[in-house]
This record gives C-alpha cells, structure tokens and sequence, in this order.
C-alpha cells in the first residue's frame, strides 16, 4: 500500500471518528510522515 493510500484511509477513518476535529488529525499525521 502506497503512504497516498495509507493516509486517505487514515484521514476517512479518523474524520467518521472524531468528526469536526481536521486540524488534529492534521497534525497527527504530519508528526507520523515526519
């Protein structure tokens, strides 16, 4: 599985999960890329 992939799996699961909270998942990711 492509990181592209990973990620938009990652952000559809984590949005229906938390619903209305972008900026934190935003930067949760960018601290796993990073």
């Amino acid at each position: 599985m492509r990181l592209s992939e990973a990620l938009r799996n990652f952000l559809f699961t984590s949005e229906s999960v938390t619903e209305g909270h972008p900026d934190k998942i935003a930067d949760q990711i960018s601290d796993a890329v990073l």
